[in-house]
């Protein structure tokens, strides 16, 4: 909810004219509100550029009132969906068999899921990071059949770390996607899974992240907000 439906549209409007002078050196997907996830859509036709929604419901219609079915944003032109973004664990108390529900609801209706992992600040101080990341992908993945030729996305966005400045050592975010990476070995045979960091991710530190050799993009919240600040990330990313 950083960009209202006026801004969205302005934002990815600005963003395709913008897109030639990157589109073939960086991927990029945009994740906009469900409300102005159309006309998103609209203006980047014609580009590079991806649109992904920021959530799904894993029923694809009925009496849900108030939810956006994948079916649906497939409709209006997305590719791409979050699935178990922090916030909707934490704030909404998305379950892990809820986000898993996702997962299967988002390939069924041939998006590509963005799945989201990652600790909060208490697991972090008990030391157990890479048991609660895996934890959230064996929930997510364990027996699941990948469609041939999907891309499996997958981020580490600390919650720690979300919003607050305080972002991740890049040696530590690295031994993190590092064992993500053998963990979906594990998980899903036969694709080549794409990583990305999320969480506080800046101009000043991106480059650092994409040094990191499991480290292959970044999920970019506030900083993504305002059209200066994101094409200053784009900008150290392609120079």
């Amino acid at each position: 909810m950083y960009l209202d439906y006026d801004e969205s549209v302005a934002m990815a409007s600005a963003l395709k004219k913008e897109s030639g002078n990157f589109a073939d050196k960086i991927k990029m997907a945009l994740f906009s509100s469900a409300l102005s996830l159309t006309n998103v859509a609209k203006e980047t036709s014609g580009s590079k550029l991806g649109v992904g929604a920021q959530n799904v419901y894993w029923i694809e219609k009925g009496g849900y009132t108030g939810e956006v079915s994948s079916s649906m944003v497939k409709a209006v032109g997305a590719q791409y969906s979050l699935i178990g973004h922090s916030e909707r664990r934490h704030l909404f108390g998305e379950t892990m068999h809820q986000t898993r529900q996702k997962i299967e609801a988002v390939l069924e209706a041939g998006l590509t899921p963005v799945l989201c992992v990652g600790e909060k600040t208490e697991e972090k101080e008990a030391d157990k990071t890479l048991i609660i990341v895996e934890e959230q992908l064996r929930a997510a993945l364990d027996g699941l059949v990948w469609p041939a030729g999907r891309e499996l996305i997958v981020a580490y966005e600390p919650v720690w770390a979300i919003g607050t400045g305080l972002a991740c050592d890049p040696v530590e975010a690295e031994n993190v996607h590092s064992h993500i990476n053998s963990l979906l070995g594990e998980l899903v045979s036969g694709t080549i899974p794409v990583l990305l960091y999320g969480g506080s991710v800046r101009p000043n530190n991106v480059v650092e992240y994409l040094k990191q050799p499991h480290i292959h993009g970044v999920l970019v919240g506030g900083a993504s907000a305002k059209m200066d600040s994101w094409m200053e990330i784009v900008k150290v990313c392609t120079a």
